[in-house]
């Protein structure tokens, strides 16, 4: 039995996923014993270095030559897109951890293929609505110009105008940009209420500090449309405080989030981000059901875990559907004001919970070939 994870080790997204991600993944090895169905559990990671080639000749020889039979990753869409492809091809699993487009379990769905910590859609949703709600009913985006910032910003777009809120319009900017004068200055110009920011990780948290930095915040509310504890971290609580985001998981959430989080935080040095506990959770789920089935052939896999729901510290209420999406529940969050800060990573409060059936694109509007349509 062997497990590959790729993720970025070191670039835009290394602090979401990277390392920690990693850690997760052995995490989970570790406490399941380090074997299933009497086989030693193998593991082995690798650095996509934010190149879409580079993830796919990877999974290509790990497929091919070194009997990787799970692959897991953190990365950005386009290759999550081009692995789970490869996946089906090979007939191997792939789980989508970190990569939030929802084409995953759309158009692009696959028979091997898993999207399991977050998508775009729940993202968008979750914010967007509650935006909206509180009274910012024009935007303006600020977006990753890739395929995960452009669903993202596609998502939130149908879910503002569904609330009765109004676009004024867009820009995009390339991955890993340092300098984005020029483009919160179009942001300003347009009289929006609310800066959407259909980006993460580094881009984000440079945006949010250059927005404050120019004044802009004064006259516009931002809207992070995906943003870790990380990020939050990096822009620090006097600048992103009262900024409302939807989470998948937070790890001071409740007492079983806190336990792992607690554990995690020995070895890691800081608590788990989403995308790090949801790597421990489908590790684990996946071999429970390897063990279960006593099969590692990825059909029978994907079979087992959509037979039955799954509870654990990171998701409540979860299943995987027909498309491959594992739904559960999402959580609205707000940022705290320093002053209501306990302890370093003590950072967000909890607004609402977001059911699982609620947070998800509905099956019946899943463009996913697999979902069986009724008359």
């Amino acid at each position: 039995m062997k497990i590959g994870a790729i993720v970025d080790m070191s670039g835009v997204y290394s602090q979401n996923g990277g390392p920690g991600a990693v850690l997760a993944a052995r995490m989970a090895i570790e406490d399941f014993g380090g074997k299933v169905g009497g086989k030693p559990i193998e593991f082995v990671s690798a650095d996509y270095q934010n190149k879409v080639d580079i993830a796919l000749g990877t999974a290509r020889r790990w497929f091919d030559n070194e009997q990787v039979d799970m692959l897991i990753e953190s990365t950005d869409s386009a290759a999550a897109l081009a692995m789970q492809n490869l996946g089906k091809d090979k007939a191997r699993l792939t789980i989508a951890a970190g990569s939030g487009t929802s084409e995953l379990t759309g158009k692009s769905c696959s028979p091997t293929g898993i999207h399991y910590v977050y998508d775009t859609y729940a993202l968008a949703s979750g914010t967007g609505r509650a935006v909206v709600q509180a009274g910012g009913k024009s935007w303006y985006f600020l977006t990753v110009d890739y395929a995960f910032g452009n669903s993202l910003e596609r998502n939130a777009v149908q879910v503002i105008k569904d609330s009765g809120g109004d676009i004024k319009g867009s820009v995009r900017h390339p991955l890993s940009t340092q300098d984005f004068a020029s483009f919160l200055l179009q942001a300003q110009s347009s009289g929006a209420q609310v800066l959407g920011l259909a980006n993460s990780g580094q881009d984000t948290i440079n945006s949010v500090k250059q927005a404050a930095e120019f004044g802009l915040t004064a006259s516009m509310k931002l809207a992070a449309l995906l943003i870790f504890n990380t990020d939050v971290k990096g822009i620090g609580l006097p600048i992103a405080r009262g900024m409302l985001f939807t989470t998948a998981y937070d790890w001071n959430l409740d007492d079983q989030t806190r336990a792992f989080g607690r554990r995690f935080q020995a070895r890691f040095g800081s608590p788990p981000t989403m995308t790090q506990a949801g790597f421990y959770s489908a590790v684990t789920n996946y071999l429970k059901a390897v063990e279960a089935t006593g099969t590692d052939f990825a059909s029978d896999i994907v079979a087992k875990l959509k037979s039955q729901p799954i509870n654990d510290f990171f998701a409540r209420n979860g299943r995987l559907r027909e498309d491959g999406l594992f739904v559960h529940d999402m959580y609205l969050v707000e940022v705290k004001q320093p002053e209501e800060s306990t302890e370093a990573w003590d950072l967000v409060k909890l607004r609402q919970t977001i059911p699982a059936d609620e947070a998800y694109e509905p099956l019946g509007q899943s463009a996913c070939p697999l979902v069986r349509k009724k008359s």
